[in-house]
């Protein structure tokens, strides 16, 4: 993998795929979500958006050195134009976005070699993929910075935010129950979790509160990002012409 540094979107993948088996530790669906909500996260962090009384507006009209970036910079309408006025509601482009977020993310890993992308068959008929860790993968750098950052109390809006994101997704090393210091270090409990629920602290409806956090002083706070997901295959365009997961 090339030195370029990592995006929000990127670290969250790595952080919810296994390396060995190559399926996520959270669910298909909030992962999805949750790469969508990163991508956002990142464009705030870059000076790209920004947010106004809840809708994301943007601030820089030029396309971001990122390739995806731009394209998820390009899918906001610009400043001063939009339904309702300026921006767009940060859930309604969650929602709109995220398999094709997740799928893009995938597909640019992949080609990287930071990720292989193994084809199986459920049942020995419907087809899906695996996406194990490749050789030029950082998954254990990833994972090492996120803990050091945890130890340290999430020093930085960037540590900050992924560990949100991270707790959002209900990745279980993150969010196990009685562990609630990722969500504190982030300045946030997922706004809208129950604080009781189901054990482990999950919530009921797959989906809401995903990239839900604070991230610090004026940032982004995506607030039960998607309604309940509807069931059926998952599709991500011409490269993913099948499951993902079973």
């Amino acid at each position: 993998m090339s030195g370029a540094a990592l995006t929000l979107p990127e670290e969250l993948l790595l952080l919810a795929l296994d390396p060995v088996r190559g399926k996520p530790y959270c669910r298909g669906r909030f992962l999805e979500y949750g790469i969508a909500g990163a991508a956002l996260a990142e464009l705030e962090l870059q000076g790209w958006i920004a947010e106004e009384r809840g809708r994301v507006v943007v601030v820089k009209p030029l396309d971001p050195p990122d390739p995806l970036l731009a394209v998820f910079l390009r899918s906001l309408p610009p400043a001063g134009k939009g339904r309702s006025g300026s921006g767009v509601p940060a859930r309604r482009w969650v929602r709109r976005s995220a398999r094709q977020a997740e799928g893009l993310y995938l597909d640019a890993l992949v080609e990287r070699g930071v990720l292989r992308r193994e084809t199986r068959r459920f049942l020995g008929l419907f087809p899906y993929h695996r996406h194990p860790a490749g050789a030029a993968s950082p998954a254990d750098e990833v994972r090492q910075r996120f803990e050091a950052s945890r130890a340290a109390g999430r020093p930085d809006p960037r540590g900050r935010m992924l560990a949100a994101l991270a707790a959002a997704v209900e990745l279980p090393s993150v969010v196990r129950q009685g562990d609630r210091r990722t969500r504190r270090a982030a300045g946030t409990e997922a706004p809208g979790r129950p604080r009781g629920g189901r054990p482990g602290g999950r919530s009921s409806s797959p989906g809401r509160n995903v990239a839900g956090h604070s991230g610090g002083h004026g940032r982004l706070r995506w607030r039960n990002t998607a309604a309940t997901p509807s069931r059926g295959p998952r599709r991500y365009g011409p490269a993913h012409a099948s499951r993902t997961h079973p």
